[in-house]
């Protein structure tokens, strides 16, 4: 049985609602299965080995079905029959490699896995095989392991070849094993891994953690890596980079054949309060997963809107920022981009948030077209050179892959250069012939860096920060974003930053900005594009005429 076909037609005829990525996944898949593309083949055989294993050896171990035989869904089958049977021609080796797997909660993403570990570690052909799951916690890491015990303890045909040992499940025939494994873990160094289960990704912020897996792969002839996970609150983590990573795949704007993206997501934040839209996220609604659960936390999520970002995280995969923030994710999300060639000799207002030692130091520049109410940006942010691995290791945050993408620059030392940040207005200023007609700067820490850019020719603006002067370009800056007007080259460290962004709301409704997570989340990109707006603000009928 072609399951990958099945499930498609009931996709593309809407019988099951899917997201419009799931479709256009398996809308590929179904077609590859029919024909050669490239050097690679769909050999069914193949394909239904693992759900065979399954359905044959592996049972329930909790819950209503306990200790009954598992039978798996039809997206499951069809997932397992994508991951399995597409092969190289010639050597018969899997093409795919990798897969990010999106799913809501209770959708049997641990039987599923647990089954396919087993399969791994059993029947793959593969002697010697490492299968790992892996979480940022050794407890998340420990539940599919557990899972697959249980399965192993009610069959008797897996039991008797399978000894249980300090750390991990031993197959005696293959001498291979199953072990679970934290970022927290003794060593990483030294894997050998064949299968690797990342649980949960969304919650993994250290990104070595992936690619120490990764690597540990690269010894085996046709490995798999697959992250499982739900939606979480953006941090500008791994989560975020392989989720995008996967859209982008699926969407076929990028071509990775040996990547396997499948998406079960909302399309419309919306969509959220539509029961018949719930499926998209939950594929195993009304089998696996009770849709009278659902129902209730959706009730409440309407009634209490602390609850909300929980719900649209974890059971709608939708991408959120945490409870407390200024903007949904949705809101601040824009993948527009321009080039700043388009501005040569044009007219721009400047915003600089400066720091020291910890926080980041951020430069911005917004320019508009005439005729265009669009805001375009380009910033730059600095951190001391000596700081970055510290930063890098104790707040999980990818400074390091922002500085080889030219996101940010590093200042010799230990502290930060404010001749740094005058030479970069400095270069742009002089690249493109733009000519900021106003810098405004929060006055910390500000001293000899005015004279510098004085010296530089530039008009100089101190922007006090509070509600008064802050509140209502604060709000302008939300509408803009919200109405996806603000086109900022799609940086991440900047939608990080807005991301952090909590609003501190006075008596009469003024807003200012607030750090709206831990010390270690920076909002120093998005209080430097607040300061362009407050000039903005303060001069809107000067630069229009002006530009």
């Amino acid at each position: 049985m072609n399951y990958i076909v099945q499930y498609n037609d009931l996709l593309q005829r809407g019988e099951i609602p899917a997201s419009r990525r799931v479709k256009a996944v398996y809308a590929r898949l179904a077609a590859d299965t029919n024909s050669i593309r490239g050097s690679y083949i769909f050999d069914e055989a193949r394909a239904n080995r693992p759900i065979d294993f399954i359905e044959r050896f592996c049972k329930h171990s909790k819950g209503e079905w306990a200790g009954q035989g598992i039978r798996l869904e039809l997206f499951q089958k069809a997932y397992i029959q994508a991951l399995y049977g597409f092969v190289d021609v010639e050597t018969g080796l899997r093409q795919y490699r990798e897969s990010f797997f999106l799913v809501g909660r209770k959708n049997g993403k641990s039987t599923l896995l647990a089954g396919l570990a087993l399969y791994m570690l059993t029947s793959d052909s593969e002697g010697g095989a490492e299968v790992y799951s892996t979480a940022t916690k050794y407890a998340q890491a420990r539940l599919l392991f557990d899972e697959a015990h249980n399965m192993i303890k009610q069959s008797p045909d897996l039991s008797k070849h399978f000894r249980k040992r300090k750390t991990d499940l031993y197959y005696m025939p293959t001498m291979s094993k199953f072990q679970p494994l934290s970022r927290n873990s003794d060593s990483l160094d030294g894997l050998n891994a064949s299968f690797v289960i990342m649980d949960e990704l969304h919650g993994v912020r250290d990104r070595n953690l992936y690619e120490v897996m990764r690597q540990s792969q690269a010894a085996r002839r046709q490995p798999l890596l697959i992250m499982i996970t739900t939606a979480g609150t953006v941090r500008e983590c791994i989560f975020d980079d392989m989720y995008s990573y996967a859209a982008q795949v699926a969407d076929g704007t990028i071509t990775d054949e040996h990547f396997l993206p499948v998406l079960y997501e909302l399309d419309d934040r919306a969509e959220w309060t539509d029961p018949a839209a719930w499926i998209k996220a939950n594929p195993a609604l009304d089998s696996i997963k009770k849709r009278d659960d659902l129902t209730a936390k959706v009730e409440r999520a309407k009634q209490n809107r602390s609850e909300l970002s929980g719900v649209l995280c974890k059971e709608f995969n939708v991408r959120e920022t945490v409870k407390t923030a200024w903007l949904s994710f949705d809101d601040i999300n824009n993948e527009a981009a321009f080039d700043l060639e388009d501005f040569r000799g044009g007219y721009c207002i400047g915003g600089v948030d400066l720091s020291i030692t910890t926080d980041l130091t951020c430069a911005s520049l917004l320019l508009m077209k005439r005729g265009d109410d669009k805001k375009y940006i380009t910033q730059m942010y600095w951190l001391p050179a000596d700081r970055l691995q510290e930063r890098v290791q104790q707040d999980k945050i990818p400074y390091d892959k922002w500085h080889e993408r030219g996101l940010l620059r590093l200042c010799v030392g230990n502290s930060i250069s404010y001749s740094d940040v005058t030479q970069w207005f400095y270069e742009i200023i002089n690249e493109y012939e733009l000519f900021p007609a106003w810098v405004y700067y929060d006055s910390y820490s500000a001293r000899y860096f005015v004279d510098e850019m004085q010296m530089q020719g530039l008009n100089m603006v101190r922007c006090i920060q509070g509600a008064k002067t802050l509140s209502l370009p604060m709000q302008m800056l939300g509408t803009d974003l919200q109405a996806h007007k603000v086109i900022y080259n799609n940086n991440p460290v900047l939608k990080w930053c807005l991301t952090n962004t909590g609003i501190q709301t006075d008596r009469n409704g003024n807003i200012v900005p607030v750090k709206n997570q831990s010390p270690r989340q920076r909002i120093d990109g998005a209080a430097a594009l607040l300061d362009c707006y407050v000039g903005l603000y303060e001069h809107y009928a000067e630069y229009t005429a002006a530009i």
